[in-house]
């Protein structure tokens, strides 16, 4: 599952690639909570790296559950 943060005042999107076994349900909870808080939005990503982006600069966010499962290359 990959999350997608808009920035306000940013042109670029953060991109943070979760665990394949991410439960989506999860997921919004934990946005929800950090952008509540109104501190920071803490996400942990696939290789064990924290990103972290004030919840005030939070312009939106794009939850893609359907990119766990794309493949990249050749063959079946």
């Amino acid at each position: 599952m990959n999350v997608r943060i808009g920035v306000i005042r940013s042109q670029k999107e953060i991109e943070v690639e979760m665990a394949p076994d991410t439960d989506l349900r999860l997921m919004k909870k934990a946005i929800s909570k950090g952008l509540a808080s109104g501190d920071m939005l803490w996400l942990t990503d696939s290789r064990g790296r924290e990103v972290g982006v004030p919840a005030a600069s939070v312009a939106y966010v794009e939850l893609d559950p359907s990119s766990a499962s794309r493949s990249i290359g050749f063959g079946g």
